[in-house]
């Protein structure tokens, strides 16, 4: 989806916990849910 919308370079993290501790911590590890970071260029 970013590649259509123009975004070269792009680059995902690894997978991360955001619900550690969270009210719906145990929602999260019922379904997988993590948390990722993008980077990406988007040319001039």
């Amino acid at each position: 989806m970013m590649m259509d919308i123009g975004f070269t370079d792009i680059r995902i993290s690894k997978p991360f916990d955001t619900f550690g501790s969270a009210k719906g911590e145990k929602n999260a590890r019922a379904f997988e849910v993590y948390g990722y970071s993008f980077l990406a260029k988007k040319p001039v």
